[in-house]
């Protein structure tokens, strides 16, 4: 036999095998391995009772319930056994002022007992009444006499456009302020009231100074002092600095 026809022969074999045998996988039984795993399994899962449908509440039992607020469901009306009791907020601590500064003024000018002048800008010495420059006394027999142009001159002298120093919470103001000033210790709201120039300021503590020098019948409480002799003027402090100008 020729080798041509021999292979000829081995490869018709083989192609006729192959057909068989897919035959068999199309037709045939099926597989063991596929069988097993067609098979059904069964799980815990499977097993579980299923629950019952979900039950809507008794609407007896719905109106009967006691009504809860919004508030209510987060805030117990009872603590240990004792209602609970609203606490008023606390208020916020106020700011506190600022402490004043002391600063030195020149050439202070009196517009009247109790106020000075800068320039365009006015300070009112704090703890009395200011007398007015206009201001109109009368002596015990009927006499008028203008006590209030007096008392501006009087403060004036004492004055003599000497640098004075003030407590102020703005240096720097504009109209009129008022604070407290010396010329060196002497506080000058207590000169005018001592010499009975200016009335002390109600709750102030000149107020025993002013009643002194009311019934010593001093500056406006008593007689024109231009009367038969001439103006006598109590000694003022040492001037603070001798760079002022006296």
């Amino acid at each position: 036999m020729r080798p041509a026809a021999l292979l000829t022969a081995v490869a018709g074999i083989t192609i006729v095998a192959g057909v068989l045998a897919a035959g068999r996988e199309r037709f045939g039984e099926p597989d063991a391995a596929a069988t097993a795993s067609e098979e059904p399994v069964t799980t815990a899962k499977s097993k579980e009772t299923p629950k019952p449908p979900f039950a809507l509440p008794d609407p007896k039992i719905s109106m009967s319930a006691r009504p809860v607020d919004e508030a209510s469901r987060f805030y117990p009306a009872q603590a240990d056994g004792k209602p609970l009791e609203r606490v008023a907020t606390a208020e916020p601590e106020k700011p506190k002022p600022e402490p004043q500064k002391a600063a030195t003024l020149p050439r202070p000018v009196a517009e009247s007992a109790g106020i000075l002048a800068f320039g365009n800008r006015k300070l009112r010495l704090a703890g009395i009444v200011p007398t007015q420059a206009d201001k109109v006394c009368k002596e015990p027999d009927g006499n008028e006499w203008p006590c209030g142009m007096l008392a501006k001159t009087n403060f004036r002298l004492f004055l003599r456009l000497r640098s004075v120093t003030c407590d102020l919470e703005d240096v720097n103001w504009t109209g009129i302020t008022t604070a407290s000033c010396k010329i060196g210790a002497q506080d000058l709201s207590q000169w005018l009231v001592e010499n009975g120039w200016a009335d002390a300021a109600a709750e102030s503590a000149l107020i025993e100074a002013g009643a002194k020098a009311k019934a010593e019948k001093k500056g406006i409480y008593g007689e024109d002092p231009r009367k038969g002799a001439p103006l006598t003027l109590p000694p003022g402090p040492p001037p603070d600095n001798p760079l002022d100008p006296i």
